[in-house]
């Protein structure tokens, strides 16, 4: 947090329009143990039948990683009330494809994929009916640049950013849909539950389609093919990363 707000008084001591957009996480929210969930063989759901998460849930962070991204978060929304800067927050659900070597905290869905590539086993924390809603980075990108396109105009305000529910998936479910793709089982070892972590959670990303018409095109089975195609022809590259990264 303590970069983002030396980036934001260095914009604000400019005086002139810089854009920001802000990339936060899904973590800002609580682990949601308010809603009731029923759980399938592969997955949870709620039992209320709700669909998504959008703008209006209350902040509550719960890890070091959600404090730190949250306290960024609302630095980013009072400089561009308090100082005008041209500033917008993202609440970003789970990005993946191309380019992604698995390496990143985030990168569950690259790291499943090297792993099972590699025939390496794959560890899941708790059971793996937790559900996530996916967002291809293509998608992202042409998000991000409509936001900066729209600068000043929504400066101030955060936005849910995701695959949204069309594009949700488990972890159980991604290892089926990893064990289609090799045509063989990968193995699985699990874990215990990481503190903070949410049983369910899709975003609802209705308020930033409806002041600039942007919607997620890549569907989840297209995007796991594609990443999945990816890594397979830049095998090499992702093992160099990793020994970098190690």
């Amino acid at each position: 947090a303590g970069g983002t707000l030396n980036l934001l008084e260095l914009i604000r001591e400019t005086g002139r329009h810089v854009g920001l957009v802000f990339t936060s996480t899904i973590k800002v929210y609580s682990p949601l143990e308010e809603i009731r969930f029923v759980a399938s063989a592969t997955r949870y759901s709620p039992a209320s039948g709700l669909r998504a998460i959008d703008e209006t849930r209350p902040l509550n962070f719960h890890s070091p990683y959600g404090c730190s991204k949250g306290a960024a978060d609302q630095y980013v929304l009072d400089y561009a009330r308090c100082y005008s800067v041209a500033a917008t927050v993202f609440r970003m659900s789970c990005v993946y494809g191309p380019h992604q070597y698995g390496t990143e905290d985030q990168g569950w869905v690259a790291r499943f994929l090297i792993r099972a590539q590699k025939e390496v086993a794959i560890t899941i924390y708790g059971d793996g009916r937790q559900v996530r809603d996916l967002l291809y980075v293509d998608d992202l990108v042409e998000a991000l640049l409509l936001a900066e396109d729209h600068l000043p105009g929504i400066a101030g305000q955060a936005f849910n950013i995701g695959g949204g529910w069309e594009n949700t998936i488990s972890l159980r479910e991604l290892i089926e849909r990893i064990t289609a793709l090799n045509s063989s089982s990968p193995e699985v070892t699990y874990g215990p539950w990481r503190i903070g972590d949410q049983r369910w959670y899709v975003s609802d990303s209705g308020k930033f389609e409806t002041l600039t018409g942007w919607r997620p095109r890549t569907d989840v089975e297209h995007g796991i093919r594609s990443l999945h195609q990816w890594i397979a022809v830049n095998h090499g590259a992702a093992a160099a990363a990793r020994v970098v990264g190690s």
